[in-house]
């Protein structure tokens, strides 16, 4: 039978980021996908902070400013060649567009992210692509049309049971059968294999939420009456639509419960009735480029491990795409769990280190759910609703409720529930810059915990010792004399700071995190 340290089920970019930072840690690792290449369908379009920060501290922002240059030139011939008419949107909230003019970018929120703050129209696709690349770059074993069809956990690790793929319901994929019969005896199994989870399934994870009210359709098509559409998002007396911001992509929302059947194929006929209920535009749809139906089903497991057994992505939780939210949660999920789990397996984690991937991403992932359950109550077509999205319009677009979308939106006030004293701690480090030249997010790409020491102190580095990486240097920029000492996880976010050259709670946070 074979052997792994993990088998990770999907290999879509949650998947193949846990499995990028778990090969950053020397495990072996094996994951296994039901599609035979990246799924086509139109999905999210953009990343925020954290995510974009992730891959900046990976090395793998330089291939996704291209995608994102690319992005623009789409939208820039969505508006028929021309530029921007005005501010970028900072966003939208259950589709009241907000302007980026109001924002306050010098609220202390806003920390410096380095390069990652200015990439963010990144599509999913184009994230998968990034994330499958790294994972061959690193000798991640990724076995495609393959599945987990059973596993059993015996309390020492997992026996995983793989077979062929069923076939894909899609005439753009394919399955023609693959090789995935047998077993494999693994330390861990982690589930990454989305909202339909059969690992979640298998597993008996609890996944109590709330019932989904819409139908949601989303797509890329060739439009006759396009003309007649307004861009961006729109209320109407029948539901939500959303023209743009590239060539084709329509959206529609309507409250008439969840569909009845959202594996049956996607129709021009289906496209054209909902944007023709919707808009109250006569639209002919005369082609489908890709196409998704969605709801706003919300629930999220109890628990993010049983046994050794876990979950991440779309597989712990499951909400309504509004706001953007789903593809970065993900990315965050996969990130803070990776070097933990790694640790737990080489035997170095600290007591209790694995529990913390539940203590810091379960409110996360509920604080979304609620996000987008509230974009749903705004958006409904009733009186009350209307009346209730008016005053919200009002106050998102003052300067206080625009900057208090955009922190929100952008994943910056997103803070891990770790002790200390400093402002830094539990939030994403900023981009430090130093003397030499470099910036913190280029002495992170090898996955490891790193302490600054911007003091030059022989004490901090006897308490140290070689429990963890050391760099002594300066700092310049913004941060410059306000910070003697910084203890950076593995996964970017700050453990323990200093502005007084004292070592006080070095010690217990390096025991906490590193051991």
């Amino acid at each position: 039978m074979d052997t792994k340290d993990v088998v990770i089920s999907g290999g879509g970019p949650v998947g193949l980021m846990l499995a990028c930072e778990l090969r950053l840690a020397g495990l072996d690792v094996l994951v296994v996908e039901r599609l035979p290449e990246i799924d086509p369908t139109i999905k999210a379009g953009s990343i925020n902070v954290p995510t974009a920060e992730a891959f900046y501290r990976r090395g793998l922002l330089p291939g996704l400013q291209e995608v994102q240059r690319q992005a623009f030139e789409q939208m820039k011939a969505f508006r028929g060649g021309k530029g921007p008419s005005g501010p970028p949107p900072a966003g939208h909230f259950a589709g009241i567009m907000v302007s980026s003019a109001e924002v306050d970018f010098e609220d202390p929120a806003f920390r410096d992210a380095g390069p990652a703050m200015s990439i963010f129209a990144v599509g999913q696709q184009a994230v998968e692509a990034a994330l499958g690349e790294r994972a061959a770059e690193l000798g991640v074993e990724v076995r495609r049309r393959v599945q987990v069809v059973g596993f059993e956990d015996d309390g020492d690790g997992v026996t995983v049971q793989l077979g062929d793929a069923r076939p894909v319901v899609d005439e753009r994929i394919v399955d023609n059968g693959g090789s995935g019969g047998g077993s494999v005896r693994a330390a861990w199994l982690v589930g990454c294999d989305g909202g339909r989870s059969l690992v979640r399934k298998l597993g008996g994870f609890d996944f109590p939420g709330t019932e989904p009210e819409i139908t949601g359709r989303q797509a890329i098509v060739d439009l006759e009456g396009a003309e007649g559409l307004k861009r961006s998002w729109n209320h109407t007396p029948t539901g939500v639509y959303a023209h743009g911001p590239v060539p084709g992509r329509v959206l529609t929302v309507e409250f008439d419960g969840p569909p009845e059947d959202r594996d049956a194929p996607i129709t021009a006929e289906e496209l054209q009735g909902s944007l023709r209920r919707v808009t109250g535009v006569d639209v002919t749809v005369t082609k489908v480029h890709s196409a998704t139906r969605f709801t706003d089903n919300a629930r999220q497991v109890t628990s993010y491990r049983n046994g050794c057994v876990l979950l991440a992505g779309d597989a712990a939780h499951v909400h309504s795409p509004f706001g953007g939210q789903g593809l970065n949660l993900g990315i965050g999920d996969a990130v803070n769990l990776g070097w933990k789990l790694a640790a737990t397996i080489r035997g170095t984690a600290p007591e209790g280190l694995l529990d913390t991937y539940m203590t810091e991403r379960h409110p996360v992932g509920a604080w979304v759910l609620d996000w987008t359950r509230a974009q749903i109550a705004l958006m409904r077509t009733d009186v009350r609703s209307a009346a209730l999205r008016s005053v919200v319009t009002d106050l998102l677009r003052t300067p206080s409720g625009s900057t208090y979308l955009a922190k929100k939106l952008s994943g910056v006030l997103h803070r891990y529930p770790i002790e200390g004293d400093h402002e830094l701690v539990g939030y994403g480090a900023p981009d430090f810059e130093f003397a030499d030249g470099t910036r913190l997010g280029e002495h992170l790409l090898d996955g490891k915990a790193l302490l600054l020491d911007l003091a030059g102190s022989s004490a901090l580095r006897e308490v140290a010792g070689d429990r963890v990486r050391v760099l002594t240097t300066k700092l310049t920029g913004q941060y410059a004399g306000d910070l003697t000492a910084v203890l950076i996880r593995p996964d970017g976010y700050v453990a323990w700071a200093a502005a007084d050259n004292m070592t006080t709670g070095l010690d217990e946070s390096l025991r906490t995190w590193i051991g």
